[in-house]
């Protein structure tokens, strides 16, 4: 069995990277890539950005050293679903963008919720879109996923989606990291400090619990897959 993982940034892996045997950087044309074998399975990690053209970027760029039999988007979700909590395990049995359904092959582990997954082009801020797309069927929302499907199915690997939790249905963002998010894929991180700056006592703290559940959420993702069997 040969993996390809494909997340937005080298933080989204932390957990997965503890749970990798023998791993090794590559060169690929992506920001960054990893091998390793990972419960069994030949395995290949690439982060390439935000959004679904990096992502599809990706998993072309990794193809060139490792057509997989499965490819899985992985990384950070807002949750749409009230019931999903920090760091909660979601697996995918759909993903959905604005145009079309993907199909996906599940996964079995430790999850707290499956679901349609929807994948957009922005940061989702507000509890109000986030209860939008809830109504519309969807039980976490992220950035990557719809390009990662879209690229897996024309070249005839399995499709799997597997996310975490880092904020809540409920909760509003009060940073706006839409406006922080360059052409490469990467988010300003000068711009969003200074913006924090304008309204230190709502937006710092906030920046410092999402690090807080960025670190817990991608360790229990590692825990996941560690469990996994493909």
């Amino acid at each position: 069995m040969r993996l390809l993982l494909v997340a937005s940034t080298p933080t989204e892996f932390r957990g997965i990277l503890r749970r990798l045997h023998a791993p090794r950087a590559i060169s690929l044309a992506a920001d960054w890539a990893r091998t390793g074998t990972l419960a069994g399975a030949e395995t290949l990690l690439v982060a390439n950005g935000v959004g679904r053209h990096r992502a599809a970027a990706a998993v072309d760029a990794a193809w060139t050293v490792l057509p997989a039999d499965r490819v899985i988007s992985v990384g950070f979700c807002g949750a749409l679903d009230p019931a999903l909590g920090i760091a909660d395990v979601v697996v995918g049995t759909c993903v959905a963008d604005q145009f079309r359904r993907y199909t996906v092959l599940p996964l079995t582990g430790r999850a707290a919720g499956s679901g349609t997954i929807r994948s957009v082009d922005r940061v989702v801020r507000r509890a109000a879109e986030k209860s939008k797309l809830r109504a519309e069927g969807g039980i976490a929302v992220e950035m990557e996923a719809a390009g990662v499907a879209e690229r897996a199915g024309a070249l005839g690997a399995a499709f799997s989606c597997v996310r975490v939790v880092t904020d809540l249905a409920g909760e509003d963002l009060a940073n706006d990291f839409n406006r922080a998010l360059r052409s490469d894929g990467h988010f300003d991180t000068m711009r969003i400090l200074r913006e924090s700056l304008r309204h230190p006592a709502a937006r710092i703290p906030e920046l410092i619990r999402l690090q807080q559940r960025c670190v817990r959420a991608s360790l229990t993702l590692g825990d996941f897959f560690a469990d996994c069997r493909f």
